[in-house]
């Protein structure tokens, strides 16, 4: 590992290089018996190979991780991945925010002055991860199996996050033709910059598949309208327009200027900043909102002022009211599609959106661009980033 000790100015600024991804599997799919540290893993070997710089003189591994078995698999991926063993592993659970989180933390360590290489993102293998159960008081030693970790106490409120999105769906009124819209052109765009090829270079081939194995050819506004509510009896959410749960892992070099000019790259995504924000655990799905709102606000910019914006679509109602709060019209937002067609793989869904911004920045979206996601508990996490230097 190497040390840095960098002084202020314009050669310690953040800037994110290059990014690779997994393709994004189903649920028990492409990924199915595939860990979340033996996904990760050749997706570090990717952005190490394909940026040129020597593994031993990466800082540190930051990896967002939310279902996992603990353990820390950002050292596990690494090690498996061939880096040196003088490399750390950092991983980081902000739910649904956690590669956004990692991402960011990494900036704010080069900002900083503690380092001037880190890889960073995120990973999620929802098929195998491991059951969960508390130990019973009454029963020493026997498992009370749980679904999910609590992230709220029951005297505030703690709901499913299908029911928080109906919750928010009615609160901001998002109807279900909206909703459907919304995800129908996820499902589209996602198809098309596909197509494309527009994830041809992010996209590290394996064994388990090199294209995402979510966005549906067959999916129409006929098809969606007969979805039942998924979570409330006579609700507006549906399965059509929320999210799967999906495996997949990310990851990004983020370096100092100084560093990246070494490394060869004449540009790059610029870290300006980036905030975070707590809301009603009973409203989750409006924390991304809140989050960019503040941060819009502390640089002085507007909805209407931001070139691209990626926003996490766990479910096409949170993601529509989200967007209103920021003034951003729902069809400015994921134009290469999102969640609701890749899929959802929780630790790793944040670091797709970053590598969404230099990817449409490359094709001429160049200018100020916001990366956001609300985060179950009631939490938001928003980044935002400029591009600099040649395409």
């Amino acid at each position: 590992m190497s040390t840095f000790s960098a002084s202020p100015g314009p050669q310690r600024e953040p800037v994110i290089v290059l990014g690779r991804r997994s393709a994004f599997g189903r649920l028990n799919g492409i990924w199915g018996s595939t860990t979340a540290g033996a996904l990760l893993a050749p997706v570090l070997s990717a952005v190490v190979r394909d940026a040129g710089v020597p593994a031993g003189r990466i800082d540190d591994v930051v990896i967002g991780n939310a279902v996992g078995g603990g353990g820390n698999v950002a050292r596990l991926a690494l090690l498996e991945a061939g880096l040196p063993a003088a490399v750390p592993g950092l991983t980081v659970d902000r739910q649904c925010g956690s590669g956004l989180d990692a991402i960011v933390l990494a900036c704010r360590l080069v900002a900083a002055g503690a380092g001037e290489l880190y890889l960073a993102g995120g990973v999620e293998s929802c098929s195998t991860a491991p059951l969960r159960a508390h130990r019973l008081t009454s029963a020493p030693g026997a498992p009370d199996f749980y679904a999910r970790a609590r992230f709220a106490p029951d005297a505030i409120g703690d709901p499913d996050m299908g029911v928080a999105a109906e919750a928010v769906a009615r609160r901001w009124d998002v109807s279900r033709a909206d909703q459907d819209a919304f995800a129908l052109r996820s499902h589209q765009r996602a198809l098309a910059a596909a197509a494309a090829g527009a994830f041809a270079e992010e996209l590290v081939p394996a064994a388990g598949g090199a294209a995402d194995e979510g966005p549906r050819k067959n999916l129409g506004p006929a098809l969606l309208r007969r979805f039942p509510a998924a979570f409330v009896p006579a609700g507006t959410v549906t399965a059509g327009n929320s999210c799967a749960d999906a495996d997949g892992a990310a990851v990004v070099l983020v370096a100092s200027r100084a560093a990246a000019g070494r490394l060869g790259f004449g540009g790059g995504l610029t870290f300006r900043g980036a905030a975070t924000a707590g809301t009603d655990p009973n409203l989750p799905g409006i924390g991304g909102g809140s989050a960019g709102d503040r941060l819009l606000a502390a640089h002085g910019l507007r909805g209407a002022d931001l070139d691209l914006v990626e926003f996490n679509e766990a479910f096409a109602a949170q993601a529509i009211a989200s967007l209103g709060m920021l003034g951003v019209e729902p069809e400015r937002a994921n134009l290469q599609g999102g969640a609701l067609a890749s899929g959802h793989p929780y630790g790793a869904s944040g670091a797709f959106l970053v590598l969404g911004l230099p990817r449409q920045a490359r094709d001429g979206g160049a200018g100020v661009s916001l990366a956001a996601a609300s985060i179950a508990g009631g939490m938001g996490t928003a980044a935002l980033f400029g591009w600099t230097g040649s395409r």
